[in-house]
């Protein structure tokens, strides 16, 4: 990253576009605290800080239970449903397990099993599809209650029915949150509040879609080489 410099506000959508290598996965990985900047600082309610106090001043366990985290690869354990929801808040009763699971558009196709939720998933959830693990990874992500929403890639490797019903959940799951997104497939992000564009580390744009396209920059060529064809407001 080099002078990387936005503003996320809490309870909107920021979306983090540009290509492979750009430092979109960096910005998500700082906000973890998998490391920490060796200049500058993360900050969450205040520049992304926790009342004014940067990141790296936290406990890493304390930051992380007030983020959930929804990856292109959802990863589930060899274990039932409801255990793996329970990940994700390991006193959870089973009321908040099912109204996680409501949440993100996975209740119906669970009450729809056999064992419903004592249902084995098996080894990295190879009994269930790609659509059906990431909703249930979606669940464990909202069972806490996060503060922060991240969504690395969340529908990239699913086929149009099954993300269109994963996004949806998405969708329901950013309401009232601080939600960063980053977006392989730019039709998923068309409605952010914010989206920044990246390019070697570097903010290059920032705006929201339609803007975005107006400006005929980086973002509109990112758009029209993914033959995205959106009508934007006048």
């Amino acid at each position: 990253l080099n002078g990387l410099s936005f503003m996320a506000q809490r309870g909107e959508t920021t979306a983090l576009v540009g290509s492979s290598g750009c430092g979109k996965s960096t910005c998500v990985q700082l906000l973890q605290r998998f490391y920490d900047p060796t200049e500058g600082s993360v900050e969450l309610d205040g520049t992304v800080e926790i009342d004014d106090t940067p990141v790296n001043r936290y406990n890493i366990g304390w930051l992380r239970e007030r983020i959930g985290v929804v990856s292109q690869e959802p990863i589930l354990f060899q274990t039932t449903i409801r255990e793996n929801i329970r990940f994700g808040k390991t006193n959870a009763t089973q009321e908040e397990i099912e109204q996680a699971a409501k949440m993100a558009n996975a209740h119906d196709f669970i009450k729809d099993l056999p064992q419903k939720y004592e249902t084995l998933v098996g080894e990295r959830g190879a009994q269930l599809s790609g659509g059906q693990k990431q909703r249930i990874a979606i669940a464990r992500a909202l069972i806490r209650n996060p503060r922060i929403l991240l969504l690395d890639e969340a529908t990239s490797a699913l086929d149009r029915e099954s993300e269109r019903i994963v996004q949806d959940a998405l969708d329901r799951a950013s309401q009232g949150r601080t939600t960063i997104v980053i977006a392989h497939r730019l039709s998923t992000i068309v409605n952010a509040s914010k989206i920044i564009v990246l390019n070697a580390g570097s903010v290059v744009e920032e705006g929201n879609h339609e803007t975005l396209m107006k400006a005929k920059g980086v973002y509109y060529g990112l758009v029209e080489a993914q033959n995205i064809h959106l009508k934007t407001k006048d």
